[in-house]
Formats: structure tokens, sequence, C-alpha cells
């Protein structure tokens, strides 16, 4: 019998080239891309003030009682928005922790002392140039690496780098993410209400509970974590974001349907769906068959495990919408060096990136190598744990969101702007500088992916 799959010119022309382009490794980086770079145009344009306007003085709120949320859609991207973000980054650590790369010490070692070495050295250069300044608070601008961009510049170079740079450089990344979460908690909070915050952990333990006595609604996750635990970390001073991570460790990691029976069962139902009569006479399944095709459905749903049902499920909204939208709202970046040349927080955030990064993730691990401390990663040299640093120093998403929580801008609204045209610059030279290292290192040893 021949195929009988119909595309329809909305499949050839839309569908199917939309979900090509968002399939890619890279596409998620490439819109990333394209929105900053927007957002810093029309922030160097006729229209600056209006686009600024449109994001710190255009105001969402509403009420219930006596509780009253007015926020101004920059922080309602920031607060509410990025909270889906984290919420995936959680599921990535949960899955990494668990199965992945950072399951097991001898897997995690490599990466976490990397990870560590590119967050403590570049706070230190930072306050090196900004310590006893009002600015000093931004220590914590420079330490985080951008997963998003650092991986699309990697995933760009093809199979001029090996599969295992590009492991380690995930591992790396997602260790940096949870150290960047543990720095918000811990030193970007305000001041907390303890009521709320007992309140939040009260329902972050339900879900816990839930998880143990094995609940497997999403939506039951999603009510529970929006309204209960994200709704009181907002309300706590806790930074809300760190209840999407909570969450997402509460989501259930393990099968409702195990894989023996999923195999069984299939089979069964495969055979039951072929054996059925199909009605030549209309243009769709029959009843019959539709029942049979809902059964796999149930059963293939029962056997992905919600947490990667859900990360998978929304990473192309993060990667499309979320992140772009955040470029949006907070890549506003104003290019110019004043009467003074560069100040001291850029000057801080810029070489923390671009210095600090790459002594603490190429040169710690590179002694660690040569001391013979951790073994170099297969298919890794020297020149690619160099560039790799490069890489790291791309800390445009996750810098920008600490630059947002470290500053008073009723004290100092200038220093913002001039702690993102530092991450401007050295996530622009690092991702340059790293992309040509490992380029010419691949093309001099004829590096193919494994």
């Amino acid at each position: 019998m021949e195929d009988q799959i119909k595309v329809t010119p909305a499949d050839k022309w839309i569908s199917n080239p939309m979900s090509r382009f968002m399939s890619k490794s890279t596409s998620g980086g490439m819109v990333l891309f394209v929105a900053a770079m927007f957002a810093i145009f029309m922030a160097n344009s006729q229209w600056a003030d209006a686009y600024v306007s449109f994001w710190d003085d255009t105001h969402i709120g509403f009420s219930l009682n006596d509780m009253v949320l007015n926020h101004s859609l920059k922080l309602w991207v920031n607060d509410g928005l990025m909270a889906i973000f984290f919420f995936v980054v959680g599921l990535e650590l949960k899955r990494e922790l668990t199965t992945g790369e950072l399951s097991s010490p001898k897997k995690a070692m490599l990466p976490i002392i990397a990870a560590i070495g590119g967050m403590v050295v570049p706070a230190l250069v930072y306050t090196f140039f900004n310590a006893g300044t009002d600015a000093a608070h931004g220590w914590g601008i420079p330490m985080a690496t951008d997963i998003a961009f650092a991986l699309g510049v990697l995933f760009l170079l093809g199979d001029k780098v090996p599969t295992s740079l590009k492991v380690f450089l995930t591992a790396l990344a997602i260790a940096d993410d949870l150290g960047a979460v543990l720095v918000i908690a811990i030193f970007y909070t305000n001041e907390l209400s303890m009521l709320h915050l007992g309140m939040g952990l009260g329902f972050f333990g339900l879900l816990l509970l839930s998880n143990f006595i094995g609940v497997r609604n999403t939506v039951y996750y999603a009510v529970i974590g929006i309204g209960g635990v994200w709704l009181c970390f907002l309300l706590s001073g806790v930074h809300a974001t760190i209840a999407s991570v909570l969450v997402a460790f509460a989501i259930p990691s393990k099968a409702k349907v195990h894989e023996s029976y999923f195999v069984a069962k299939l089979n069964k139902l495969r055979d039951r769906f072929s054996k059925i009569d199909p009605d030549d006479k209309v243009p769709h399944l029959t009843g019959e068959q539709m029942e049979c095709v809902q059964d796999i459905k149930e059963l293939s749903a029962g056997a992905l495990p919600p947490s990667i049902r859900l990360e998978h499920s929304m990473h192309n909204f993060v990667s499309f919408f979320v992140m772009p939208v955040f470029a949006l709202a907070n890549a506003a970046i104003p290019i110019h060096l004043g009467d003074g040349g560069l100040s001291a927080v850029t000057l801080g955030v810029a070489f923390g990136l671009l210095v600090g990064k790459v002594i603490g993730v190429a040169g710690l691990t590179g002694l660690l190598i040569k001391l013979k401390v951790v073994p170099m990663p297969k298919g890794m040299t020297y020149i690619n744990l160099l560039g790799l640093g490069f890489l790291a120093a791309i800390g445009f998403t996750m810098s920008l969101f600490v630059t947002e929580l470290a500053f008073d801008i009723n004290l100092h609204p200038e220093f913002p702007d001039q702690a993102k045209l530092g991450i401007l610059i050295a996530s622009g030279l690092g991702g340059i500088i790293g992309y040509i290292l490992l380029f010419m290192n691949g093309k001099k040893t004829g590096v193919q992916a494994e």
C-alpha cells in the first residue's frame, strides 16, 4: 500500500521549515543574538527613550483581597517569565545530577572544578576593580556562563571539535548554572518575610510528598508550583526564580511505565491495530483504530518521566520566546564611554569575564591535568581547553539577570548600563576568540566528532 501521508502547502512552506529550524541546536542562540542586537540598536537610536520607557513604565498588576501585585513589564519578565527559564534549568540540573554527566564523582569532578574556578576567579577580578566602592555588590555579575550562546558557538564549529568537548562544556555550564542559582539565593535576596517563605517551603514539601507517593499529573505540579511555591517566594523577598528551580527538583523523574512492560504492551497494540479492518469509505481512522492509537499515546506518555516530558516540551518555548523577550527587555545597552572612559564597573565585569573565566576554567583545569590530579578528557587538547575558557566568558543572559539584582538603581542608576557594557564587550570578544582558537586547532589537527 502506498504511503498515504499528505503534505499540505502549510506543512511544506511553514510548519516543516519552522520545525527544522527549531530543532537545530544553534537556532535558539541565533534568535537570542538577533533579539539582543535589536535591543542594543534601539538603545542607541532616536527611539531609545520610548523603548526603555515601554519596558520600565508599562505596569501590569492585580489584587486579591489585601494582596496587591503591581510591577513594571520588565520586572514581570525578570521575575515571572524568567521563572520558566529557571524551571527548565532546574529540570536540566536534575537530569544531569541523576543520570547525566554530573551523576557520578568521576564524571562530575572536572566540570565542577572548572565551574568553581570559573565563578571564583571572575568574582575576585571584579572585586579588584571595585572593592570598597558602592559597586562592590556586583561581584556576582561575571560569574555566570550563558549556556545557550556558548553551546551555540561550539555547535557552529561542527566536526572541528570532538564530541567530548561539547559534553564537557554542557556539564560545566550546568554546574555553573547551579552555582549561579545558589549565589542569587544567598547573596541577592531582599529582606525576608519568614511567613511567606515558610508557606512557600510548605508547598514545596507538599510537592516532594506528592512525588514520593506517586502523583504524576503535571497540571497538579504546575498549580501548586505557581500558585503556591512561586507566589509565596515572590512575596517573601527570596527571588522567585529560586522557587522555579525547587519546583523542578520536585517533579517526578521516574517513568510510570517500565521499559519491559512498554515494549511488550506496544507490540500487542501494534498487532491489534494491524488486525483492525480499515474503512476505505472514510478519509480518517475508524473508531476502533482511533481507540488503539489513543492507547498507544497514553502508553508512550507513561513511559516518559514527567520531568523529561516537561523539559522537552518547554525547551522551544524557553529558547524561542522567554530568552529573546528577556534580551529585548534587558539588553538595551547605551554604548558610550563618557568623559572618563570605561568605568571601574565596566572594567571589572569585562575583565572578570574575559580574563577571570579563562584563568578560572582553562587555567585551573589545565593545572590540575598537568599535576595529574584529574585526567585529560578524551579528544581534548590544551588549545581546546583555552578556547573553551574563552567561550565560558560569554556571560550574556545570566550576567544580565544578576545585573538587575546587584545594584540599587535609585542610588546609582548608571551602574547597570556600565555593567551591561562590560558584559557586551567580554561576551563578544570571548565568543570570537574562542571560535577562532577552536576552529584553527580543529583545522590543524583534523579533529572529527566521535
